[in-house]
């Protein structure tokens, strides 16, 4: 049986240590309905919320706990929706470390969902992620906006 290659999703011949913004969207594990939060509309009045399930809850403390540790890293905006989260993670390149070359965003998200992975007890997180570069202050505002007014979703 011959195993069907994986689609490329990293733009061919761009350093992913470099600085600068990048998009990510990770699913959950089968796109899961619900696993991180379910819509709450209150009424008519209010705009419908996501309420976080526990599992919504570690990963936000997890994105918190990224933006504390890693002083290059600043990850925000972000949202998490019931199978899923976007967020825009920027490295400013001051850490000084040098890092091999596409290995600082694939290094940072793989930690990420290890970290979530452990914390929740079984893994919550489908095989790969999306990513996109943000090429310019346009680029960066229409996406931060997407984020911010994803339908339900909450900026924390």
């Amino acid at each position: 049986m011959e195993l069907k290659q994986r689609k490329r999703t990293r733009l061919k011949d761009f350093d992913y240590s470099s600085k600068g913004c990048y998009f990510i969207t990770i699913c959950a594990i089968e796109k899961e309905k619900a696993l991180f939060g379910k819509i709450k509309r209150e009424s008519l009045q209010i705009e419908p919320y996501i309420q976080l399930t526990g599992y919504g809850e570690i990963i936000k403390k997890q994105i918190e706990e990224m933006n504390s540790v890693y002083d290059d890293v600043n990850i925000y905006p972000y949202v998490i929706m019931p199978n899923h989260i976007h967020f825009i993670i920027e490295i400013d390149g001051s850490s000084g470390t040098p890092t091999p070359t596409n290995s600082r965003i694939p290094f940072l998200v793989s930690t990420f969902k290890r970290m979530t992975n452990k914390k929740a007890g079984f893994k919550i997180w489908q095989r790969g992620y999306n990513d996109h570069i943000i090429r310019n202050d346009e680029d960066y505002l229409r996406v931060a906006e997407y984020i911010v007014n994803n339908p339900y979703g909450k900026i924390w």
